[in-house]
Formats: structure tokens, sequence, C-alpha cells
């Protein structure tokens, strides 16, 4: 950048010319310069060169651009102190949402014993928190593009801690099944949190912290079984429910410091509301703001399911909701499989036999500390998952990265046709359940990238109902067909992959170096291919230059 420098009846003005790529017509591209003429007023350039690694004063962060989008702000006060305090809340939610999760592994067995239930009781106690997130979380992606990223999380984290809570004290089996019915339908909400988290990140940084907040969801796991190892012995799963609750409280007190996305309250028309966030960052980080107006994209009907079949994103969306129920099926037949696996002892898999007793099923055991380890060995495979998905993510792409995952997978599952002995079982499993969780973060970073602010939480909403389809459907097929055949049901899993992994390669936009989607309209969606350079018919207003 070289700025020059003129007197004009004694005011200093300073303006810059920039080297490299620029947002300017091509004639000033000639030039060199983009000169601002005064009627009446002779002047005088000067050039004055900034001494090497000198920073740009503040005031003139964005100089020679006259308006600004938010994509242009986000980049421009980069990664900073707001961000990752927005990390470590936004690591709660999913940390709160991973506790409720592994509360059902953990609950189930403990209730079978102490009211004597059946076991497709406890297997519809699994079921029905499943169900409400299903049948939720359309709704919350919903809520979430009508009246804000903020107002539909805080309603969703507010309802899963009222019902969370109020499950401790259920006092029989039907108000159990019930409350966690409606915890589901809370969780369900939840993964609104990327969406709002994404929108508040810089390109560069994106994947990487989005992957990163995934971490948080192991930690939550890893937390309720230490939790459970403490209070189960002395105070009862109830203690445990209601203690299970504690990091979405936390978020609830905090979710008050969380600022609406910007990107929202442009798209609705709020231009103030979202100029007083990207300030508050601005500040929070020690970064300088864009000059200049910010462009308000064009008022679009928000949350709409036919947008999400538009011609350019119909493809997208029925691959994306393929690809999601995928990772949903094999993530949690996996982690069912691996019990059955074990069980079965040191024998080889592929000729294991059930064998067929006369067993009650009102015969109950208890976890054991042999079980909380077991839980907590199958938990910690997922850390290098997301080690290995970091690593190669922007490296190779989000498409190749699910289609890898998805492919490794099922290469795992194929090898589990031959004799293989339990060490070597455990290696596969654990290789399995790495890659098909770092598969699962993938798909929640491409998700958020590839559709525009308007259908942004829908789509995420809408993709994540469909992998509750395919965590409903898994018992059935990790307990119900293993019964019959081991070999059937390896292929299903296997199988499903594989198609994830085409699926994975059809999909029409890699969002690899892209910014966020400000719009669906095409003349508004420049920002998804970068700032770099405009299309002539987009027009820039002068603000007083001429040409």
């Amino acid at each position: 950048v070289v700025p020059t420098s003129f007197a004009a009846g004694g005011t200093g003005v300073v303006k810059f010319r920039r080297t490299g790529e620029s947002s300017r017509s091509e004639e000033d591209a000639i030039s060199g310069e983009h000169e601002i003429q005064i009627e009446g007023v002779r002047t005088e350039l000067e050039a004055v060169e900034l001494e090497d690694g000198a920073a740009v004063p503040k005031e003139f962060a964005n100089p020679t651009d006259d308006t600004f989008m938010v994509e242009d702000a986000v980049e421009a006060i980069g990664f900073g102190k707001f961000q990752w305090k927005l990390s470590v809340i936004t690591g709660l939610a999913w940390m709160a949402d991973a506790m409720e999760m592994m509360i059902l592994s953990i609950l189930a067995p403990q209730l079978h014993c102490e009211w004597r239930l059946p076991s497709w009781q406890v297997a519809l106690l699994t079921s029905v928190v499943f169900v409400g997130m299903m049948s939720s979380s359309t709704l919350w992606g919903n809520i979430s593009d009508q009246y804000g990223r903020k107002t539909g999380l805080k309603i969703s984290v507010l309802w899963t801690l009222y019902y969370g809570i109020l499950s401790g004290f259920a006092p029989v089996y039907s108000w159990i099944l019930v409350l966690r019915g409606l915890v589901g339908f809370g969780i369900g909400g939840v993964p609104q949190s990327v969406t709002l988290y994404a929108e508040f990140l810089p390109m560069k940084a994106r994947a990487k912290c989005i992957l990163l907040i995934e971490v948080f969801w192991a930690i939550g796991t890893v937390f309720e079984v230490l939790l459970a190892v403490l209070v189960m012995p002395t105070l009862g799963w109830r203690w445990l429910l209601i203690l299970s609750a504690l990091p979405l409280l936390l978020f609830a007190v905090l979710c008050f410091w969380l600022p609406e996305s910007a990107r929202y309250d442009v798209l609705s028309g709020n231009q103030e509301k979202a100029i007083a966030t990207l300030k508050r960052i601005a500040t929070e980080n020690g970064a300088p703001m864009p000059l200049g107006k910010l462009i308000i994209s064009r008022q679009e009907d928000r949350g709409k399911m036919r947008d999400l079949f538009t011609p350019h994103f119909r493809w997208t969306t029925l691959l994306l909701w393929f690809i999601w129920f995928s990772n949903a099926f094999s993530y949690y037949g996996l982690v069912l499989l691996t019990t059955e696996f074990f069980q079965a002892g040191d024998v080889c898999i592929s000729s294991r036999r059930k064998e067929v007793k006369a067993k009650c099923s009102l015969s109950c055991e208890y976890l054991t500390e042999e079980d909380y380890t077991d839980l907590l060995w199958t938990t910690l495979s997922e850390f290098p998952g997301v080690l290995v998905t970091l690593w190669i993510i922007d490296r190779i792409g989000r498409k190749k990265t699910m289609a890898l995952s998805f492919f490794v997978f099922s290469f795992c599952s194929l090898l589990l046709f031959l004799c293989v002995g339990r060490n070597v079982l455990t290696v596969l499993l654990f290789i399995a359940r790495a890659f098909i969780s770092g598969g699962f973060q993938a798909a929640y970073v491409y998700t958020p990238e590839v559709y525009p602010t308007a259908t942004r939480a829908l789509g995420l909403g809408t993709c994540s109902g469909m992998a509750r389809v395919g965590a409903l459907i898994t018992p059935f097929i990790a307990q119900v067909m293993l019964e019959s055949s081991v070999y059937l049901t390896l292929v299903v899993y296997s199988g499903c992959c594989l198609l994830a992994a085409v699926a994975s390669c059809f999909l029409p936009i890699e969002t690899k170096g892209r910014g966020l989607q400000e719009s669906s309209h095409r003349e508004w969606g420049q920002e998804m291919v970068g700032r770099g350079s405009h299309s002539p018919g987009v027009t820039r207003s002068n603000s007083g230059s001429q040409e």
C-alpha cells in the first residue's frame, strides 16, 4: 500500500494506492491511482512511502473501497479474542449435547435393573430421544432462519436444560420416557450453534475451528463417563441426570453474551445492529473496521424449505441428506457393534454364532468398572479422528475428506470378514470409528459453508434430521439383523458407506477456500468466490469519485 498526500486549503488528506488485486475498475488498475476531483481546488500529489513493516493507520483500514459486505469485515477483523470466547461457548453446547447422548448408554442398564424393565422398553428409552431430535431439527433450523440464530439457540438450550433436570425427578417409566423425548426435542436445536459460530469465522480459520469444536464432543462423553463413575455408586442415576445438565446451565448463562449473527442482521435488514456487532468484534480483537458503507443484501424470505430445492441447490441437498444419514447410521451402528463383537469373546467374528439361550428379558447386570473403562476407550478413538480430518480437510478439500472417511470405514468393515483375533478386531474398530467420526465433522464443516445465509440454519437442521433417521434405523441392523447374519450386517454398513463416498464425490460445490454465501441471488453472491473481482453488472457507490 502506497499512500499519497496532498494539502487542500490547509486540510491534510491521505489517500492510498493499492498493489496487487483490487476491486476497482480496469481504468483505475491501469492508472494505478484513484483520484478524487474537488471543484475549485488545485491539488498536487506527492508520494509518501511507509516504512517496511509499518502498519497502515487504523482509520485507513479499507480506504479504496467505498462499500463492504459482512464477509469483508469478518475477513478484515480476523481471528482474535472474540472468536476464542465464542469457541469455548459453542464448545460448551457441544459438550452438553454429547453428555445428554452418552447418558443413554449409562441410564439404560441402570433402569433395566432398578425398575425391572423388559428389554424393549429399555430400547425405547434410547429411540425416543432420537425421535425427539429427528422431529425438531428442521423446526429449530426454521426458527433460526426466521427469528435469528441466537434466539433459536437460546430457546433450544433452555428447553433442554428444563426437561433434562425435570427427568431426574421422574417417578415412573412413562414419565421418564416422555421427559427424555422432550430432551431429545431440545437437543435437535444444538447444531445451530455451529451456524452461529461459522458466520463469525474468517475463511482460513473456519474449517480448523469447527473441527476443534468437535473435540468438545469427545470431552463431553469422557466427562459423562467419569461423572457416572463418581455419582452412580453413591448418589444414583437421578443426581447423574441433574449434574449432567451443568454445562447446559453454564451455556444458558453465557448465552446472553452472544451477539446475533451480523450476516443474519444484514439479511433481515437490520444494518445498524450488524454494524454495532462488527464494531464490538473489532474492538475486542483490537483490529480495524473497514471504512465505507455496509452493503445490505437483498432481503429475502428466510427459512423456506423450497429454497433448498432450487435448481442450484437441489442435488446438493439430496446428496447431503444421504451423506448425513449414512454418517449417523454407520457411526451409531459401529458403537452398538463394538459391544456385540466384544461380548463374543476371542472367537473369530466371521464364524461367530449367537447361542440361543432361554434368557429372561428382565434379567439384568449393572455396569461394572470394566464396562466404564471400555466406554472410555471407544470414546477416545474420536480424538485421532478429528486430528486426521483437521490435517487433510484444507489440503484435499471437504468433498474428498468425506469420501476418504467413508471409504476407510467401508474397507475396515469388509476386513472383518476375515478371521481376525481380538487385538486386530480392536484396531479395526478403532480406525473405523476414528474415520467415521472424522467424516461426520467434515460434514459439519461443509454444510454451513455450502448454503447461503437465508437457508443456512434450515439446511443444517434438515441434514441433522436425516442423521437422526439413520440413528433410529441402525439398532435394527446392528442388533436384530446381527442375530441372523454377521456377513449381511457388515455388507449393509460397508455398502451404505461406499455409496456415501460416491455421493461425496458427486457434490456439485467444493467450499474449500470460499467465503460464506450471503444471498441465494446470483448478483449478491459474488462473495462466494471471494471479493477479488466484481462483475461489471454490479454498481458500486462512488462517494464523490468521478471517472
